[in-house]
Order: C-alpha cells, then sequence, then structure tokens
C-alpha cells in the first residue's frame, strides 16, 4: 500500500482546518446559548426557587393572560407599522405583515436564533402569506431602521429618567457611549440603504455569473427607493415603534405591580430602555439569555427592585414569550408545507 504523498498531505490539512472552522461556527450559537441558559440558572438558584416561584404566583393564572394578551397587541402593532410601509400597489391587508412579525419574534425569543435569524425568517414568513419576495425583504430592511430609531429615543428617555432619579451612578457614561454609537451606526445604515444595493448591483455585472445577484439587488434597490418616497409611511412607522417600545415598558410595571413591587412607571420606563440597550449589545446571544437576567439584576437594584421580583419578571417574559412565538411558527411551516405541496402537484401536472 502506497502512502500519499506531501502534496497531497498539504491539500488535506487546510481542507481539514476549514471543517473544524466550520464545525465551531456551527456550534458556537449553541454553546452560546447553553452558557447563558446555565447563567439564568445560577442566578435563579442563588436568589431562591421558591421566593421566584412566589413572585410568579402572586401574578396568577389571569394576571398571565392579561400581561400575554397586552403583549400579544404590541407585536400586533409592530406588525401593523411593518405594513404601513410598504406602497398601497405592493399589499392587500395587514395579516401577512402581523404574521411575519410574530414568526419573527418567535424566532428571535422561542428558538435558539440570533435576532438576524428573527429578522430572516420573518421576511419569509410574510413572503409565505403573500407579499412579494423583493418587497417583503425591502420593507425588513427599512422597518428594522424605524424601529432602531425608535429604540434610540426610548433609550435616551430612559437615560434622562436615569440621570433625574439615580444621578451620579456610573453607568451614565456608558449607556451615553452606547446610545452616541447606536445613532452613528443608525445614520450609516440608513445611508447605507439609499445606495447600497445599486452598488451590490453594479459589482455583480462585473462578475462572470453575476447576472442573476444584479437583478436581484436592483429589484431590492428599487423597492427601498419606493418605500422612502412615501415619506409618511417611514414617519408613520418610527412613531407606531416608538409608541409599542413604551408601552413594553407599561407591561412590565403592570406585571411588577400584580407581585406586589411598585418602583414606580417612570422608574420602570428606565429600567425596561436601559435593558433593550443591553440587548442590542447582546444581538448575537440567542434570546439574549443570561444578559437579560443580569441586566435586571443590575438595573433593579439601582431603583430598590429586589433581584427575586426582577428575575420573575425576566421569567415571565420569556414564558410570555414562548406562548406567542410557538403557534405562529407552527402556523408558518403549515403554509410552506401547502405551499410546496402546491408547487409539487403543479410540476406533476406540468410533466
Amino acid at each position: 500500500m502506497s502512502l500519499p504523498g506531501p502534496a497531497v498531505c498539504a491539500r488535506a490539512m487546510p481542507e481539514a482546518r476549514k471543517r473544524r472552522t466550520r464545525y465551531w461556527v456551527a456550534f458556537l450559537p449553541a454553546l452560546v446559548l447553553i452558557a447563558g441558559i446555565a447563567a439564568v440558572a445560577t442566578l435563579v438558584a442563588h436568589y431562591g426557587f421558591h421566593v421566584i416561584g412566589d413572585a410568579l404566583i402572586a401574578v396568577g393564572v389571569m394576571g398571565f393572560a392579561a400581561i400575554t394578551g397586552f403583549h400579544l397587541g404590541i407585536v400586533v402593532l409592530c406588525g401593523v407599522a411593518w405594513f404601513v410601509l410598504v406602497p398601497e400597489s405592493h399589499r392587500s391587508s395587514a395579516w401577512p405583515f402581523i404574521l411575519g412579525r410574530l414568526v419573527r419574534n418567535g424566532g428571535s425569543e422561542a428558538l435558539p436564533l440570533s435576532q438576524f435569524g428573527g429578522f430572516v425568517i420573518g421576511s419569509r414568513a410574510a413572503t409565505a402569506a403573500g407579499v412579494p419576495g423583493a418587497m417583503s425583504f425591502a420593507s425588513t430592511v427599512v422597518d428594522i431602521t424605524m424601529e432602531l430609531l425608535g429604540e434610540i429615543i426610548y433609550v435616551a428617555l430612559a437615560l434622562g429618567i436615569l440621570l433625574a432619579l439615580r444621578p451620579r451612578t456610573g453607568l451614565e457614561t456608558w449607556v451615553a457611549a452606547g446610545l452616541a454609537a447606536a445613532t452613528l451606526l443608525a445614520i450609516a445604515y440608513g445611508a447605507l440603504q439609499r445606495r447600497g444595493f445599486a452598488i451590490l448591483e453594479r459589482i455583480a455585472r462585473t462578475a462572470p455569473q453575476g447576472a442573476g445577484v444584479a437583478a436581484g439587488a436592483a429589484s431590492l434597490q428599487n423597492c427601498i427607493d419606493e418605500i422612502y418616497r412615501r415619506f409618511r409611511g417611514p414617519l408613520l412607522s418610527f412613531l407606531l415603534h416608538l409608541f409599542a417600545w413604551l408601552a413594553g415598558a407599561v407591561e412590565a410595571w403592570f406585571a411588577l405591580k400584580l407581585m406586589g413591587t411598585s418602583p414606580g412607571l417612570a422608574a420602570v420606563f428606565s429600567i425596561e430602555g436601559l435593558l433593550c440597550a443591553a440587548r442590542a449589545i447582546a444581538f448575537a446571544v440567542p434570546g439574549a439569555f443570561g444578559v437579560q437576567e443580569g441586566a435586571y439584576v443590575l438595573l433593579g437594584g439601582l431603583y430598590g427592585v429586589t433581584p427575586t421580583s426582577i428575575l420573575a419578571l425576566s421569567l415571565l417574559k420569556r414564558a410570555r414569550d414562548l406562548m406567542l412565538g410557538v403557534p405562529p411558527l407552527l402556523a408558518w411551516q403549515f403554509i410552506e408545507g401547502r405551499r410546496l405541496q402546491q408547487r409539487e402537484s403543479a410540476s406533476v401536472e406540468a410533466r
């Protein structure tokens, strides 16, 4: 038996390294998720399962149903904010966008996906429900922009409350720096949308087999331009997203009140707004597991909220997201399966 020569071994070594790299890239999100869940379990165990459980029991079934229903209204409002972006010629009803938003949230919160993964499957769900593919993706890009602008205003309000109620904590400097960075990022992201896909189109046309990519980039750029030409659409979407962010703080205040903790609505606005900033920084962590809970304990402590109550609020939110996330994901899979079956039937008839 002959042994492989030096040239063969030299080629095999880079391939082996590439396989190992792909292996770690594929499993890194799972490792981050496991570490986050372990951090949550550690925090809950440290402060006491039974004490946190008592806070959750105080909310009760009816309280949990009310909180879940309230949050469903917020998600539907975000779906409407996405819907109003799209020109009338590309939409017939708000339903596909509401489903897409529910799937987006379900993917980000109920599945081990990052926020980017939620964006992708949310756009795909809207397409499956009847929105043209290019417009679905383009409107998702713009919708993310409007939501980001609303979040920046929300975090700025939370920072203002922090400075008024708890000055000189040292946290305000970091929040202000992050807010400035997020503002610059939003400006760059918005500027990129104006010409980004057009530049990609020109680059793709120079490639030997880039005609398909060039056509897709041109279609996306045209859709984005069409959305921004209707100024009232992006403006209304921004305002609806801002209202949704503020409504989320009211929901958290109501949940804490059911637990017997009442730090005040302004304090909860600050806690929730600063939590959004922490989650935005940890966008690559699936479900922000560990990050959300750690930030909650830190921020709750600034306003006198006990760790047990704030951790109970975090677990309550996760149970709520699971309740609202799984049914839309199943509905989306049903729609996708039906579309696949219809395509297969049409292919058989054509043959």
